[in-house]
């Protein structure tokens, strides 16, 4: 179901991977950071997988919700199995490959990328301003990484405000429409405007952060447990420090556009940990292995057992996928995404999808 340059950035993914799980390695200092992970307390671990479930949990509600938005009609099951899906695409460059929800929806339903795309778009954007949320009380105690915060939000929100706007979206469209190259696919850009209007209007919008608030809360506990798993006393400090370092190191990972995060997420994650929770750098690295296993390769793992489960039980020919995908590079975005059957909607979904990314 890959194109060669997913399949490259995938491969260059799980090398960049290996390159950061050995850069923390030598930071945390190696025996000891071993001594930290033998003296974990593993009991907990099942109790971490869950709240990363609770995670996506909240985040397939919205996802469902965002379908009703729409009005695109799936069965719950063979939703979640798509929604899931998105997860295995976690290592693709800035996560364009999450667009393989919007293909497999068109699939199943027959609806335009174009349409269900902006669903992406939206969940990044939510995410990344509940991020923000659980984020502030760490920023009022510890005065660091507002001036990050708000370069992240002031664009994801104007973003929104522009989108609100019908007279100056319609405007910006209609001129658009004259313009030689977008007048080919002013039709997918006006769908897509259409989707993400009736996506971020003000009630589903909060709802979604709202959402987004509960959901993100869960990878939170996940990594307080990971730190009282580690020796770290239990304490409501404890928790505050673990909402802002998952938060801000998620956000960095998220800007930075690099698979997973990887390299600029860890690295945050490790920098504040040994500087708000512990002088040991060996628990710090250790820490950071172990959220971030029970985060994005946990979620990766899930992803492709789902997509698996799909292509078993949907009876999709995905055979002819290749025929229907082709490569691209747009602006800011390196590496390539997934196409819609028709090369317009597929134009139109990943230079908008690329969009949505740099606001988060």
């Amino acid at each position: 179901m890959l194109t060669r340059k997913i399949r490259t950035g995938i491969v260059f993914s799980l090398a960049l991977a290996f390159v950061v799980v050995v850069a923390i390695a030598f930071y945390a200092d190696l025996p000891q950071m071993v001594t930290a992970l033998i003296n974990f307390r593993w009991e907990f671990l099942p109790l971490i997988l869950v709240l990363t479930l609770f995670n996506y949990f909240w985040r397939f509600l919205k996802w469902q919700y965002y379908l009703g938005r729409l009005e695109v009609n799936i069965h719950w099951l063979k939703s979640l199995l798509i929604f899931l899906s998105g997860l295995s695409m976690a290592i693709t460059p800035g996560k364009v490959g999450e667009l393989l929800k919007s293909y497999l929806l068109k699939s199943s339903t027959g609806t335009p990328v174009s349409r269900t795309s902006p669903i992406i778009i939206a969940e990044r954007l939510t995410d990344g301003i509940a991020m923000i949320g659980l984020a502030i009380t760490g920023l009022i105690l510890y005065r660091f990484g507002w001036e990050l915060l708000l370069a992240l939000f002031i664009p994801g929100f104007t973003v929104i405000l522009v989108i609100q706007n019908r007279r100056l979206s319609l405007a910006l469209l209609g001129f658009g429409e004259r313009l030689p190259v977008v007048s080919r696919i002013a039709h997918l850009i006006h769908t897509f405007y259409e989707s993400s209007y009736a996506l971020l209007q003000w009630r589903p919008l909060l709802l979604a952060i709202l959402i987004g608030l509960i959901s993100w809360s869960g990878e939170c506990a996940a990594l307080f447990f990971v730190y009282a798993g580690l020796g770290i006393a239990f304490s409501l400090d404890l928790f505050i420090k673990s909402m802002f370092i998952l938060a801000v190191s998620s956000l960095v990972g998220s800007a930075s556009g690099l698979p997973g995060g990887l390299g600029t997420a860890d690295g945050s994650m490790l920098g504040l940990t040994h500087l708000l929770i512990t002088p040991s750098k060996a628990i710090a690295g250790a820490a950071t292995l172990l959220i971030r296993l029970c985060t994005l390769w946990f979620g990766l793992g899930l992803g492709i057992i789902a997509l698996i489960l799909f292509r078993s039980t949907q009876r999709i020919d995905f055979s002819t996928v290749r025929g229907e995908m082709s490569e691209t590079q747009q602006p800011g975005i390196e590496g390539a995404i997934l196409e819609d059957v028709s090369q317009t909607d597929f134009q139109t979904a990943s230079v908008l999808s690329s969009t949505g990314d740099k606001s988060i």
